[in-house]
């Protein structure tokens, strides 16, 4: 692998200056060292021998979303049971995984939960929970409820998609696909870009001056700052298989992000969405070791401009497998729904994006439901009387806030 080095200098009208300076000042000029960052050739950092890479917590609610959206699927489950699940208490019963179910985490505490977004902003985080529980149960009461049912317009039930089935509320919509996506956004990507990776976490209280002494955490082998940075990374590689060297591995049960970057990275408009945000992860770390806030600072923003495409990518190569399907001699409503349904969801995480040249999600939380209404409401019945005209409005949309083409998204070479 390439070494990649960030090396700082001088101004260059200082260094003019000093040029025409007495010996004694060039001197001294002289004994200041440059700050020289290798980017390591893997996400492997130590202090003394002994790693200081360290996401725990993000490995355990990654798991548990793991089982969570599959248990999505079971129609066995009651809705307190799926409840529980998603805002796990310590103690409780509510995974397979006894480590799981001894954890204080919880998926829902940390939903819509970043210091950007929702620190001052309690009307909207409690809004976005509400839709997930909602979601939740409207699996329960309205798909479980109607399993055995063939579905039509104003009737949940199934939808055969070749040999498969898929399962729909009245409009539609497959409620599994719309949490499992909508976390993609208001869980995973929410806490690395708009969270861990934000100046206010990172620099918080004396975080800056104890990293500058390296000062560690009680029982700990790294300093808070560095903590927060690798619980960034956490949510994006700590379900890969080889998570210090992640770009040619593959996903080991990942629902979330780091399942979805790579399907988008596969397409060769997009391919450098892994390797790209690895490369900044590395180097950023390295940084904060070698207390260059800068440089953390510029990895920080290439990686929040990285992740934020896959949702707007995914979400417009849905909506355009979705227009496909319908558009077919005898419309595909079950392929059709499917690929809608998770459209739907990519286009809710699009509030959770963050774009680096303004600190503010791509789309605010008002546009995204703006567009979500527009999918909807070409009709009594939801994704029933949708139109091409309509899935094509909204992918232009979001390609041209993102800067792609709708084409680009869409291709699956």
């Amino acid at each position: 692998m390439k070494k990649v080095f960030s090396t700082f200098s001088l101004a260059f009208a200082l260094i003019a200056f000093l040029s025409c300076s007495n010996d004694d000042d060039v001197s001294k000029m002289d004994e200041e060292e440059q700050i020289e960052i290798e980017n390591p050739a893997t996400y492997v950092f130590e202090r003394d021998g002994e790693s200081t890479v360290d996401y725990n917590g993000q490995t355990t609610r990654l798991k548990m979303g793991s089982e969570f959206v599959s248990a999505l699927s079971d129609n066995t489950q009651t809705a307190d049971e799926l409840l529980a699940m998603f805002g796990h208490e310590e103690g409780n019963v509510d995974f397979s995984d006894d480590d799981l179910n001894a954890s204080d985490k919880s998926i829902r505490s940390k939903t819509a939960a970043s210091v950007d977004l929702f620190a001052t902003n309690a009307s909207d985080q409690a809004a976005i929970r509400a839709d997930f529980d909602t979601w939740i149960n409207g699996q329960v009461d309205e798909v479980f409820a109607n399993w055995e049912v063939v579905a039509e317009p104003g009737v949940a039930g199934q939808v055969p998609q070749g040999e498969r089935v898929r399962y729909v509320n009245a409009n539609g919509l497959e409620y599994n696909q719309m949490v499992n996506k909508g976390l993609i956004g208001a869980l995973t990507l929410d806490q690395i870009v708009n969270n861990y990776l934000s100046p206010a976490v990172l620099d918080e209280g004396e975080n800056k001056a104890n990293n500058d002494a390296d000062i560690l955490e009680d029982g700990k082998s790294y300093t808070t700052m560095e903590h927060k940075w690798d619980e960034a990374y956490g949510y994006l590689f700590a379900l890969n298989s080889n998570p210090e060297n992640p770009v040619d591995a593959e996903n080991d049960g990942d629902r979330f992000l780091g399942s979805y970057i790579q399907q988008v990275a596969a397409d060769p408009d997009f391919n450098d969405l892994i390797s790209a945000s690895y490369e900044a992860f590395k180097l950023g770390r390295a940084a904060i070791v070698a207390k260059n806030y800068e440089v953390r600072d510029e990895q920080a923003a290439i990686i929040k401009a990285k992740l934020s495409l896959v949702p707007s990518v995914r979400g417009v190569f849905y909506l355009q497998a979705g227009k496909n399907a319908l558009a077919e001699e005898v419309p595909d409503y079950g392929s059709a729904f499917h690929a809608i349904s998770e459209g739907f969801g990519f286009i809710y995480s699009l509030q959770f994006s963050n774009n680096p040249d303004t600190g503010a999600p791509y789309m605010s939380k008002a546009e995204v439901d703006a567009l979500l209404e527009d999918l909807l409401g070409d009709g009594e019945n939801g994704l029933w009387d949708i139109t091409g005209e309509t899935l094509d409005a909204i992918s232009t949309t979001i390609a041209t806030k993102f800067g792609f083409t709708v084409a680009e998204a869409s291709s699956t070479e």
